[in-house]
């Protein structure tokens, strides 16, 4: 269930509004039926005073301090580490422009991706306690966004940082794999390698702004742990087995993902989430460092259209690699083209090519 545990070194101002905050929140996590999927503690660790250093604001409520579960570490001599792909960056139209999209499935290949995927969706709504009239229309479950019933904010920290962990393994196996293919062929890999590195560090990032905002419980840990390391083992035989297909079944799973945080700034919008409606509520700096988002831009709305825009870009990156010959074909994201050829090379509107790129379209 949702636990909060709080600090027993509590000022004593800070007591009364750590009392009205935590009976509500407990109240929420009874009714809402989070209970034994969705532990992730919702932690009211309010350290000796406001003004400590290590303490941070938590979404779900103003009163509460968070600890700083992952701090910097101060050094003699090192200021700070930038990341190692910097982000770059998106206008605000074309983060608008982003929507929820489906690509059809065409081959026995691509219909096993997509039945996979909606099981994932299945098991995920079961596991953070996705009530029925919270549920979308499932006739077309990737396009529509609304339901009779919001998520409430806790049910939202729940499922992305679960998804989030998750959706950074692709990536990286994909990455290694082919890093160990080249090895071992004694050939160059053309670009493929670092796409698939730089969709992992840039999941990992998602991860890592959410967990900012929340703290796991030792059961949502467990369910990490767990799902981890089943689906980086499916996720290393399906790429030894099929690299097209593993692709294809990422491509959907990011058709999820642009789906999923579709709704989640309709929700906003709409007013169903109304701290993270608050134009105050601070978002977290690591998400505002690595964005560069600009002043007068960062709200929770502004970080999850940030955030929905890498998805769709991964959505379109992997339909495109799953229509090319992953054998000699070179990634044309990141090929330069011949002259007069130009215009054939995929760029940042790959967020908006929803089904990807066709291999006659980039490649010839």
């Amino acid at each position: 269930m949702i636990s909060l545990e709080a600090s027993k070194k509590v000022c004593s101002k800070q007591a009364a509004h750590l009392t009205r905050a935590v009976i509500p929140l407990l109240y929420r996590a009874h009714t809402v039926g989070l209970g034994y999927p969705a532990t992730i503690r919702i932690a009211a660790i309010a350290q000796r005073c406001r003004s400590s250093q290590n303490t941070r604001s938590f979404s779900t409520t103003n009163a509460n301090q968070l600890r700083d579960i992952f701090p910097a570490k101060e050094t003699t001599y090192i200021r700070q580490t930038p990341p190692a792909w910097p982000h770059p960056g998106y206008t605000e139209e074309e983060m608008l422009a982003v929507t929820p999209a489906h690509r059809p499935p065409k081959t026995v290949g691509d219909w096993l991706a997509w039945k996979l995927v909606r099981l994932a969706r299945w098991a995920t709504d079961l596991a953070t306690g996705v009530g029925r009239d919270q549920q979308v229309d499932m006739k077309n479950p990737t396009t529509a966004v609304a339901a009779r019933k919001p998520l409430t904010e806790a049910q939202w920290l729940v499922r992305v940082i679960f998804l989030e962990s998750i959706a950074g393994v692709p990536g990286m196996v994909g990455g290694m794999l082919r890093h160990l293919h080249s090895l071992r062929r004694l050939k160059r890999d053309n670009g493929w390698i670092e796409t698939l590195l730089e969709e992992s560090f840039n999941e990992r990032m998602h991860l890592l702004v959410f967990t900012k905002m929340a703290e796991p419980g030792w059961f949502m840990k467990t369910m990490i742990l767990g799902a981890q390391g089943v689906f980086f083992n499916a996720m290393f035989l399906s790429y030894l087995i099929s690299p097209r297909i593993t692709h294809r079944f990422v491509g959907y799973l990011e058709e999820e993902a642009v789906h999923t945080y579709t709704r989640l700034v309709q929700e906003i919008e709409n007013g169903d989430l109304p701290k993270w409606s608050d134009p105050k509520f601070e978002i977290p700096q690591i998400a505002v460092q690595y964005w560069r988002m600009p002043e007068g831009k960062r709200t929770m709305k502004d970080l999850i259209l940030y955030i929905r825009a890498d998805e769709a870009v991964h959505r379109g990156v992997n339909h495109t690699l799953s229509n090319l010959n992953h054998v000699e074909d070179p990634n044309p994201f990141v090929s330069d083209y011949k002259a007069g050829s130009e215009q054939r090379k995929p760029h940042a509107d790959a967020a908006l090519k929803a089904t990807g790129y066709e291999r006659e379209e980039v490649i010839g």
